[in-house]
């Protein structure tokens, strides 16, 4: 396989901390098309070897945590240099003021804030797609920020990872074959940064749903015209994105690309 050039030839340290989930995996797939890159790797029954995890964090330029919220925290407490780089695909740090919300279409200056970041969290899927499509209405004040937002989402199973994607590939059960909402608690982990960064209020109503097949997004989002130009009665926005790609490591190796002063599409199919 032919890998593309970065660039310089400086060589990049990279560790993937949660290598063997839906996401580490395809970020290993995406890394190995980039020839300036030298991935670090923990051999697999040091996974959760704390010693051997915090070497490798500590050796890396930039290190991507694939993992629950808790352990990347607890990952993230491990770094005790100033070198080490790091991008986190949970949830633990999107809305924390610390960290660098990975997004570089948000606005004008975001992707200078990527580059000049040692922390920077990937935004989750859903977020993604109501975000670019809601923050620059708001902030043209085409949208008022006290608007009533509603939003759903029809997903791939793969954004639920590997028990989710196990259970529909290797199961007959009936219920799978139809569309199924989740999170009908509406409190979805997504909410507080589908806020934050889209500029609203209040956290929209969100109804995601799961779909029978394995990858793709759809983020809807309808608004009535009272103050909006378009169709008489109604509106709808709709994104349409790779919930595994823009949603998840796709946007994690775009961040990486930028941190690392690479072409943002290096290593990507999209």
């Amino acid at each position: 396989m032919h890998k593309q050039l970065a660039g310089s030839g400086k060589v990049y340290k990279i560790f993937v901390d949660g290598q063997a989930g839906t996401t580490g995996l395809k970020i290993h797939d995406e890394l190995s098309k980039i020839a300036n890159i030298e991935v670090l790797k923990i051999d697999s029954e040091k996974r959760k070897d704390y010693e051997a995890r915090k070497a490798l964090i500590n050796e890396a330029d930039i290190v991507f945590l694939c993992l629950p919220d808790a352990a990347s925290r607890e990952a993230v407490s491990m770094a005790s240099n100033h070198k080490t780089k790091i991008i986190d695909a949970s949830t633990a740090f999107r809305t924390d003021p610390d960290w660098t919300y990975g997004l570089p279409e948000l606005h004008k200056n975001q992707r200078s804030k990527i580059k000049g970041s040692s922390r920077v969290a990937v935004p989750g899927c859903h977020a993604t797609g109501f975000i670019l499509a809601i923050n620059p209405l708001i902030q043209e004040g085409i949208i008022p920020r006290d608007y009533p937002m509603s939003c759903y989402a029809l997903t791939g199973y793969s954004g639920g990872g590997k028990k989710l994607i196990s259970q529909y590939q290797n199961s007959n059960q009936e219920q799978l074959f139809a569309p199924r909402p989740y999170a009908l608690d509406l409190n979805h982990k997504h909410l507080p940064e589908m806020q934050l960064y889209s500029g609203l209020n209040f956290a929209p109503l969100f109804t995601p749903i799961v779909g029978n097949y394995y990858q793709g997004d759809a983020v809807s989002i309808p608004l009535f015209p009272r103050f909006i130009f378009g169709h008489d009665d109604q509106i709808l926005l709709v994104s349409r994105f790779d919930n595994l790609g823009k949603g998840a490591s796709g946007a994690a190796i775009q961040n990486m690309n930028i941190m690392l002063g690479f072409d943002e599409g290096m290593g990507l199919e999209y």
